[in-house]
């Protein structure tokens, strides 16, 4: 492929015929994706696009770079051998809510608290859609499906919550229809080092339509989501008169500016890159009507990456061993003859 000193959304696409349903969110978050790497300008060439099972797993088809569709639910434990074996990729993992974290949880925990440096995109619809309309682990309690008639009476995962409960370092959510912001978070993904991880909430028109609309309504959602932005006080609704503090338990609040003496001094700034994950990890688990949605990066603390520690301790060993070969190797522990 010639290699540019730029490039656009159209460098990345595939000539594949997009096979989603008319409406599907994943629509967005593929022309994000697009435009996201072509801000990023890495030649796709160098990129590698993994995937498990489901709707949204069928994105690699629809990239112009190495791709790889997997098995359900081992899409983190080949993106990161993907990785590893080639440190010099850029690489994306894309699952759903169901294929990451019920089949997948294993290997996305695991992924996350290595901190191997691929880019997790999460879409979240609350649902299994490519399996016809079944509960998955982020239905919400008392959900109605084809796998839970009367209603599921398990509690959910908040994948915010899983991520940083396993030592993530990069937790961001966008919603699919807001582009602007979904570009961005991407691109601040790509640009940490490190596992980060995406939660795009995400709606699937067929088997769980308008299960986010409580806070992606046009009217509603000023007042019920919150953008955070690293240094900038924990702002929102129609006119940023609303906002974020600590009362004096040390408990999130929700107050109005101007009303019963609160004043900007008093809203928390917001700091992604704090190392403690305690208010990172309230932040991500708010819920509206309680609290209102939390979106943008979240949370992005450098640390030393997996594929990083792994190459330098090989190096380590190579520079101070005896051995250089495999014979070497297979005679070096107790050996015998048999006769």
């Amino acid at each position: 492929m010639e290699i540019k000193e730029t490039f656009t959304p159209k460098d990345y696409k595939s000539d594949q015929n997009v096979r989603w349903c008319p409406g599907c969110g994943d629509h967005a978050i593929l022309n994000t994706l697009h435009k996201a790497m072509a801000t990023i300008g890495i030649d796709p060439d160098n990129v590698a696009v993994i995937s498990g099972i489901g709707c949204s797993s069928r994105l690699p088809y629809y990239m112009n770079t190495y791709g790889f569709h997997t098995i359900h639910g081992r899409a983190a434990a080949i993106a990161s051998g993907v990785k590893i074996a080639n440190p010099d990729l850029t690489v994306w993992q894309i699952s759903g809510d169901g294929d990451a974290l019920a089949i997948g949880g294993n290997h996305f925990i695991h992924a996350v608290r290595r901190n191997v440096d691929i880019n997790i995109i999460l879409f979240n619809n609350q649902i299994y859609g490519l399996t016809k309309g079944q509960y998955s682990p982020t239905s919400k309690k008392g959900f109605i499906s084809k796998t839970s008639p009367f209603g599921t009476i398990e509690y959910p995962f908040r994948p915010g919550e899983l991520a940083l409960g396993a030592r993530g370092r990069f937790f961001a959510r966008s919603i699919d229809t807001d582009l602007k912001l979904s570009h961005d978070v991407l691109v601040a993904a790509q640009e940490h080092k490190g596992t980060s991880v995406v939660e795009v909430l995400q709606n699937c028109v067929i088997f769980n339509d308008d299960t986010h609309a409580a806070i992606t309504d046009k009217a509603h959602r000023a007042d019920r989501t919150i953008l955070l932005e690293h240094g900038k006080p924990m702002l929102f609704g129609q006119n940023n008169e609303k906002g974020l503090m600590l009362d004096c338990s040390m408990k999130l609040k929700v107050v109005e500016i101007g009303k019963d003496g609160v004043t900007l001094d008093d809203i928390l700034v917001h700091d992604a890159y704090e190392r403690d994950s305690i208010l990172h990890g309230v932040l991500a688990n708010m819920e509206y009507p309680e609290y209102p949605v939390a979106l943008g990066v979240i949370r992005a603390v450098k640390a030393s990456t997996y594929d990083d520690n792994l190459v330098q301790q090989i190096k380590d060993v190579q520079a101070v061993s005896k051995i250089s070969k495999f014979e070497e190797l297979a005679r070096a522990g107790s050996v015998w003859e048999v006769e």
